[in-house]
């Protein structure tokens, strides 16, 4: 009913407009008399035809009686015009001044302002109660709302973090039977913060929680707490947990919650900054003077390190869930829930798509499989096999091939000897990674690459041993020196820039961070300074003099020095192994660790010493 006299209200206005302006074009229409030129006029004027005329104010017409009745003259802008008439005694008079019709003066003056005024009206008012527009609501909270478990993702989709699983799974338990927990004195746990790195499955766990508990879910991300307004980021935050409270028990997602939890006092804004309004909301709702009973809030995040210190205590968030990148068993499971959908061949094996994957995120493995779909596709395949995925995972890890650069021989025989001298280096060194792939075909801003199966236990847990980052050293040395061996001193290249940067990094972090210096000892130099508007470490303080300084660098040059002798000892010694395996790249451009093996296997070769 509403809807159509608000309907109806705007039909008049628009029929009122129309009649007002077709009055007042029909009232300043000019009358349809006939007309002469101006030469016509002057020329009846000096035959003396002419006894009175009238002239328009503004001298644009004039008006003649004659036997043809009223003659109208439109009149150039000629100065001598009135000294003619003049001069003839032609009697001059002027017409009065045009008025403007009623409604015309009505128009202009006042109902075009009202007409704008009534029609803005009605259009807020229809903007107002319009589906899905929020122009009066600021404050609302943006929270979707899932009244029921209508995602289709559960805990049977989620694989590779199973701790993580565990830890959630107790959470929808107790939603679904809190009294078993508070028949023992268990307190439902008001906050789960989600951490670890973009990718692992932190939002999809938050999915399936959805999926599972059978309570209402309102999901929202930090970012859209905040606005440009002041005050409507607390508001929004008052009102999602208004909404909450009265559909409790229910869970509330708040993804990227730094984006509104970061640490106070570190903005230009101080305490009136509108981000630390809405943290302040925030923390009370969680843990005030009013208790939510029944609000489980589970929050995700990539930057624990800088959220505020009073959101992570306990009665905030007691829980805090480590989703962190899935070890092999992790990644096999999850490569088995992303190849549902697609079509693999016979040959394809997961097992070793897993192992030649460390470090990979479940979003990683999951664009790994797309882009071999993709390259299925491209080929006119009808399933997709194991070169694919092997191109798949050289293009995500290195990007696409370059195969419009054309190369010279010189050019691929130098690539080929330095790669060739990644590779028999990390070969031969004791107990280093395994050499996984070399290639000399042109991949990113690389000229050639050659991949290692880095050691998990090593990357899961961080712990590097003195004697690997030795052989770290050596390796990366190895392109260099290939390149001096065979080319001389005079014709290295620029190739080698990243390795070099690498091992001054690697041996500079073993004396200034991990004490892996014989002169200076067990000791930590330079503290590290964060800058509180990015919430990372950006800079070092020296806390040492000059003398130590100096020593750090004798250090470090020691420490390359060694890395140094050592590999170029075994290209020297291996020097026949060196030419056979540049050789196979020159010719084949690619050689995996089995053919790498068979050559090793072949000749005799001297492993590396122990440094």
């Amino acid at each position: 009913m509403n809807k159509r006299w608000r309907n109806a209200g705007l039909y008049a206005l628009l029929a009122i407009v129309v009649l007002a302006l077709g009055t007042a074009l029909l009232e300043r229409q000019p009358a349809d008399n006939p007309t002469w030129r101006y030469s016509k006029l002057i020329e009846e004027v000096e035959n003396n035809n002419v006894e009175k005329i009238r002239i328009s104010a503004d001298r644009t017409m004039a008006e003649v009686k004659s036997g043809e009745g009223v003659i109208t003259v439109n009149l150039p802008p000629d100065p001598d015009f009135i000294d003619i008439l003049t001069k003839q005694d032609v009697d001059i008079a002027v017409l009065p001044q045009r008025e403007e019709g009623v409604w015309f003066k009505a128009l202009s003056t006042f109902l075009v302002p009202v007409l704008l005024l009534v029609g803005l009206f009605f259009l807020f008012r229809r903007a107002q109660s319009g589906p899905g527009n929020q122009a009066m609501n600021f404050g609302k909270s943006k929270a979707r709302v899932q009244m029921e478990p209508q995602t289709q993702v559960t805990f049977n989709d989620v694989a590779g973090i199973e701790q993580a699983k565990l830890e959630l799974t107790e959470v929808v338990d107790f939603l679904k039977n809190a009294d078993r927990f508070t028949a023992v004195g268990a307190k439902i746990p008001k906050g789960v913060l989600l951490v670890g790195p973009p990718g692992t499955g932190k939002t999809l766990l938050a999915k399936a929680v959805a999926g599972e508990a059978g309570v209402p879910f309102f999901s929202i991300s930090g970012s859209e707490f905040v606005e440009m307004f002041v005050g409507v980021g607390a508001s929004r935050v008052r009102d999602l947990f208004e909404q909450a409270k009265t559909n409790a028990p229910c869970i509330v997602f708040i993804d990227e919650i730094d984006a509104v939890g970061r640490q106070r006092g570190a903005g230009l804004g101080g305490g009136n900054d509108e981000r630390e309004q809405t943290l302040n909301q925030l923390l009370t709702e969680m843990d005030g003077f009013e208790g939510n009973t029944g609000i489980i809030i589970i929050a995700a995040t990539n930057r624990p390190d800088v959220l505020d210190a009073a959101l992570m205590r306990p009665g905030r968030f007691d829980r805090q869930v480590v989703v962190d990148r899935p070890d092999y068993k992790g990644r096999r499971e999850i490569l088995n829930v992303h190849a549902r959908g697609k079509t693999l061949s016979k040959d394809v094996d997961l097992e070793k798509m897993a192992r030649r994957t460390p470090g990979f995120t479940g979003a990683d493995l999951s664009n790994l499989l797309n882009e071999a779909a993709i390259l299925a596709a491209r080929r006119n395949l009808t399933e997709i096999s194991m070169d694919e995925i092997n191109d798949a995972i050289d293009r995500v890890l290195a990007g696409p091939e370059k195969k419009d650069r054309v190369m010279s021989e010189r050019r691929k025989r130098l690539v080929a000897y330095h790669e060739a001298g990644h590779a028999l280096v990390g070969a031969l060194m004791p107990d280093y990674d395994p050499v996984q792939k070399i290639s000399i075909i042109p991949r990113g801003r690389a000229g050639g690459l050659t991949w290692f199966t880095p050691n998990e236990d090593q990357m899961d847990s961080g712990l590097y041993s003195r004697s690997y980052l030795q052989n770290q050293m050596a390796v990366a040395l190895g392109g260099r020196i290939a390149e001096e061996i065979i080319f001389g001193e005079e014709e290295v290249t620029t190739g080698a820039s990243n390795d070099l940067q690498q091992v001054a990094r690697v041996a500079r972090q073993m004396i200034t961070r991990f004490g892996m210096s014989d002169r200076l000892g067990p000791v930590a130099l330079g503290r590290q300074q964060g800058n509180p508007f990015m919430g990372r470490d950006i800079m070092s303080e020296r806390d040492f003099s000059e003398e130590t300084a100096s020593t750090i660098d004798d250090e470090v040059r020691n420490l390359v020095d060694q890395a140094y002798r050592r590999a170029k000892d075994v290209l020297v010694s291996n020097r026949a192994v060196l030419d056979e395996i540049a050789r196979r790249l020159v010719e084949k451009e690619t050689v995996d660790s089995d053919e790498l093996q068979e050559i090793l296997n072949t000749n005799e070769v001297k492993m590396a010493a122990i440094a």
